[in-house]
């Protein structure tokens, strides 16, 4: 018999690596929620797998541990996925404030020095 507390933490896995899959930036922030509150859920959850276990709840932790480490790769992918299109949007804000202003990012580089006097 394999405690709740191991057949929650799959049940949470499997959600976070559904959410992941969910790219539509118009939802992110609901997502982002969600995925935090399962996070927070699995850590709460986390106390309750403490050993000793049975051969069965080996075999499940077993398939646990696969399955976060497909968690954590969906994790790393949604964060890039952000932080990529965070570079986008400040690359499409510079740009714009040059279409603005052109000659607003010109570096003044010091005085004139004229050597001919």
């Amino acid at each position: 018999m394999i405690r709740a507390a191991m057949a929650m933490w799959r049940e949470r896995s499997q959600q976070l690596i559904g959410l992941t899959k969910q790219v539509d930036e118009e939802e992110r922030e609901k997502v982002i929620e969600q995925i935090e509150q399962l996070l927070d859920d699995r850590d709460k959850l986390q106390a309750h797998i403490v050993q000793p276990f049975t051969a069965e709840e080996e075999e499940a932790g077993r398939e646990l541990v696969q399955l976060e480490k497909e968690v954590q790769l969906n994790l790393a992918r949604f964060m890039k996925d952000i932080r990529v299109n965070i570079v986008e949007a400040q690359a499409k804000k510079e740009n714009m404030s040059s279409y603005v202003n052109p000659y607003g990012n010109i570096n003044q580089d010091g005085a004139y020095y004229d050597t001919k006097q």
